[in-house]
């Protein structure tokens, strides 16, 4: 679902800072509302997978998912310290106004799961955008069947939403199975990659009528594919998204152009099978 038909596309809405909290290093969840109630109302029609601009007044614009379900209440941003941009975000505090335009892009589509598997692989900040997945399908539990999360970090203290993580160990709902590449004292859990998960004893992942989300850094995703082609998924029940620099968001400046698509308005969702058919290497 894009932006409102009856809105300019480039308007953005403005909005108030709630709260910030620290997530793991140079990473913070921004808590906002907007200003206008029927703005807020608007907005609430995103779709996981889903992004938006967010506008620093006088520092820039930069392109954000949106690691909410619409379900839940709170609208928030999760981003890393990476740009002046998002510097000059990680400066803001409480009370701090700033503005926004979107939903853009086309989501996840879960309605299309409904009565399927879900297998969400993560690592490290590509929990970010598949988080409002696994809220939406909490959220919506009876809609699907078996839902497995596999997710790991560097270290246990590059876990993100840990608050949600133990909430979700503790779910009798479905499986949240964690892993880090090197553990601390204080770490109790399974030690290794993110693909070591799958060959835990105990766990089985469907491969008939599943879907699997995948998302993280580009070495992880490479050796988690390579794990799940040779366990027999297909390329076109894996789906990702795509990260490209999308300066309008509506498919206007051509910047996030990959060959006849538009990360922006086609993606940022894509099945594997049309990634490649894009040309892209992964």
């Amino acid at each position: 679902m894009s932006a409102c038909k009856n809105q300019n596309l480039y308007e953005p809405k403005m909005a108030v800072m709630d709260d910030i909290r620290e997530e793991i290093q140079d990473v913070k969840t921004f808590f906002w509302h907007f200003e206008n109630p029927e703005d807020q109302k608007a907005f609430r029609t995103f779709m996981p997978g889903q992004f938006a601009q967010f506008n620093v007044l006088g520092a820039g614009e930069i392109a954000i998912s949106l690691p909410p379900s619409p379900t839940e209440d709170k609208l928030f941003f999760t981003t890393r310290k990476v740009g002046s941009v998002t510097a000059a975000m990680h400066a803001m505090k409480p009370g701090d106004r700033f503005a926004v335009r979107g939903p853009y892009g086309n989501g996840f589509p879960m309605k299309d799961y409904f009565g399927r598997n879900l297998i969400i692989v993560a690592g490290g900040i590509g929990l970010i955008p598949l988080r409002s997945v696994i809220m939406y399908a909490l959220q919506n539990r009876d809609k699907y069947q078996k839902i497995q999360v596999f997710y790991g970090s560097r270290t246990p203290k590059d876990l993100m939403y840990t608050q949600n993580l133990e909430a979700w160990q503790k779910d009798p709902g479905f499986e949240c199975h964690l892993t880090v590449d090197r553990a601390d004292e204080g770490w109790k859990g399974n030690v290794g990659v993110v693909g070591s998960l799958f060959k835990k004893p105990g766990v089985h992942m469907p491969v008939e009528n599943t879907t699997v989300f995948i998302c993280g850094p580009p070495v992880m995703f490479r050796f988690v594919l390579a794990d799940l082609k040779g366990m027999g998924y297909d390329d076109g029940n894996m789906v990702s998204t795509l990260e490209r620099y999308m300066k309008c968001g509506v498919g206007k400046c051509g910047h996030c152009c990959i060959g006849v698509a538009y990360v922006c308005t086609d993606g940022p969702v894509f099945t594997l099978e049309q990634i490649h058919k894009l040309g892209e290497v992964i």
